[in-house]
């Protein structure tokens, strides 16, 4: 049922306070390939609650702004980083009593970045960084609120998009290295892939990666340098290579 008339105004007899009140926030997820590690973005609390953990960057939506203005505003004042163009909401949470101060329901967005530029935290953020994931998820370093369980939402969105859309292609640079691009599923789905066969499921049919005829800088080891390749249009219709079930996972 509608709660406002075509004017925009509250219909007649409409009260308000007969509801609850609850605040909405955006908290936002950006994932990053750093050092062959899955990596994502924190900012340590400046403030209570939970002052001093690390926490997902976001805060509060204004009641002027959208809630993709509310997440691009949040996590470039407290990081420094502008993902404005590939921020897409993915769930929201409501559970009674996540949020200590009040009955907050929070909006997540999720980004994947090749690079997340310089870092630099800001508003009530005390610190930012790159975390790696698996630190996270081992319980290494702890999260403020229900963090632990958006972040683990968020990683187990992006290791299904890995089979089913071209997620993988967003991780590297418009050129890369086979290594480069196997390190990334072996990164997010937590396996160890033969080069060899990866290799061969990348190159066995034609639209996947498209040789550049260049090679990448010599590394420090010597060796002759690995072929840089770019992405091919088949990526728009799905993902190479699908995720082998461990026993754990089956039912």
């Amino acid at each position: 049922m509608a709660t406002r008339t075509t004017s925009g105004q509250p219909p007649p007899g409409y009260d308000p306070s007969q509801f609850p009140p609850f605040a909405v926030t955006v908290d936002v997820v950006i994932l990053t390939m750093s050092e062959g590690a899955l990596n994502v973005l924190l900012v340590r609390r400046g403030e209570a609650p939970f002052e001093g953990m690390w926490a997902i960057p976001g805060g509060f939506k204004r009641p002027a702004e959208t809630l993709d203005g509310a997440a691009k505003r949040e996590l470039a004042e407290e990081t420094g980083v502008d993902a404005a163009p590939v921020l897409k909401q993915f769930r929201a949470y409501g559970d009674p009593g996540r949020d200590p101060r009040m009955d907050v329901v929070t909006v997540a967005y999720l980004a994947v970045l090749r690079d997340v530029g310089a870092i630099v935290a800001g508003s009530d953020a005390a610190a930012a960084s790159l975390i790696p994931v698996s630190d996270v998820l081992n319980g290494q370093i702890d999260l403020a609120f229900d963090h632990l369980r958006i972040l683990r939402d968020a990683v187990e969105r992006i290791r299904v998009e890995l089979e089913v859309s071209g997620i993988a292609t967003a991780f590297v640079g418009s050129t890369f290295t086979m290594a480069e691009l196997r390190a990334v599923y072996e990164a997010i789905w937590g396996v160890q892939l033969d080069a060899a066969n990866f290799r061969r499921s990348i190159v066995a049919e034609d639209g996947w990666v498209i040789p550049t005829g260049r090679r990448a800088r010599p590394g420090s080891a010597g060796g002759r340098p690995a072929e840089l390749y770019r992405a091919g249009r088949a990526w728009k219709e799905g993902g190479p290579i699908h995720r082998a079930v461990r026993p754990e996972e089956r039912k």
